[in-house]
């Protein structure tokens, strides 16, 4: 909702009105915010840290690498360590079992000394270093979504500048440059609770999944539909560029699919990818996962960046190339297909990587304070 406001009501003060209202509204809004946020402070419940999952990440690394030059092999499960409490010796989380992937972290946890049983660098718990083989494998999914990000930065960026040069009016309003991804913003509104209410309930009682389907599923819907996205655009601009080529002839609404499908893959990938790293983090990792969906949204805009510059030195610099100041005698469309393209070959790397996908296993003990995670179906795409 802020979001929406944003690009609304604060891009047409700034319009009207002025640049300096535009930029004192947010912040006073922020200020009174931080200020509410203080007022609830003595009644927030804080969590004890339980120690940088980084530090435990290096260890696990070093230990591996000590016992490995030492010529340690792991034959038996028997030879890890564990601490023999029903908790494990990271604060507030729950002992995992081994899994067989990645067996040369194991070396971690096989006791060579045990004057160096508590030694950390030399001797990890089997729950440490599942902690490290849980993020190890969910890298891979996470770097085949980055190519969603990529595509999701031309919504505030070439998607404006070709409505800048569109016919924005609608009956006697004129609809400001920087309050098209409205379209997009809403699109995600309206979205998110008619797939809720109508979709799930349907695709419940035909997968049998509790949430209609997998995340691993609801995100490949989403690249999927970028992948459709970018090419509508690139159809789109095509035709503006060909067929009105005069400023202001072409309605900005035939803009309306390319955001309309980028809005519906943001809500699919999105929130499929923030249920996935959540699910599959172990106690300790999960504010590591959970962070893992921004620093996506970071790289992908970088490597927007990137590619937009790349571009243009390949195909003649900002005076005769694709992307040039002036979009009439730019070939954007033939960037979107690039993007397409790019689209097409990340999403089928996702569905190998989804399909061959193996989800955690549960953990080892329960108490009175945890519930015991199993095996979700959310793990085969």
């Amino acid at each position: 909702m802020g979001s929406l406001l944003g690009i609304t009501l604060l891009v047409y003060i700034q319009e009207k009105v002025g640049w300096g209202w535009g930029f004192g509204i947010p912040t006073v809004t922020t200020v009174l915010s931080i200020f509410v946020l203080a007022i609830g402070i003595k009644y927030y419940r804080f969590q004890k840290p339980m120690g940088s999952p980084f530090t435990r990440f290096l260890q696990v690394i070093v230990a591996s690498v000590k016992n490995h030059r030492r010529g340690v092999v792991v034959e038996k499960e028997t030879q890890l360590y564990e601490v023999e409490t029903t908790k494990s010796d990271i604060i507030g989380a729950r002992k995992l079992q081994r899994t067989p992937q990645y067996k040369f972290l194991d070396k971690a946890a096989v006791v060579t000394s045990k004057d160096k049983i508590n030694d950390r660098w030399s001797v990890c718990t089997v729950t440490q270093v599942e902690e490290l083989k849980s993020i190890i494998k969910i890298l891979p999914v996470w770097a085949t979504t980055i190519a969603l990000s990529i595509s999701f930065a031309q919504m505030s960026s070439f998607f404006i500048s070709q409505s800048n040069i569109m016919n924005r009016k609608l009956g006697n309003f004129e609809i400001p440059t920087g309050s098209v991804v409205t379209f997009g913003a809403i699109n995600g509104l309206t979205l998110v609770p008619i797939y809720e209410r109508f979709f799930i309930p349907i695709l419940r009682k035909l997968t049998g999944h509790h949430r209609g389907i997998t995340s691993l599923q609801r995100m490949g819907v989403g690249l999927f539909l970028s992948t459709i996205a970018m090419a509508s655009a690139a159809i789109v601009e095509n035709t503006r560029r060909k067929e009105y080529p005069q400023l202001h002839s072409m309605s900005v609404f035939w803009l309306l699919p390319q955001f309309f499908l980028m809005g519906a893959s943001e809500v699919f990938t999105y929130v499929g990818q923030l249920e996935f790293f959540y699910d599959e983090a172990t106690d300790g990792t999960k504010s590591i996962s959970s962070a893992m969906f921004l620093c996506e949204t970071g790289i992908g805009s970088w490597l927007s960046t990137a590619l937009v510059k790349i571009i243009i030195s390949a195909t003649g610099g900002e005076e005769k190339g694709w992307l040039r100041n002036d979009l009439n005698k730019s070939k954007l469309d033939r960037f979107y297909w690039i993007l397409a393209v790019i689209s097409v070959i990340n999403l089928l790397a996702y569905l190998m990587v989804a399909m061959r996908y193996k989800g955690k296993k549960p953990v080892i003990v329960r108490d009175e304070n945890m519930v015991e995670l199993k095996n979700d179906q959310h793990m085969q795409p």
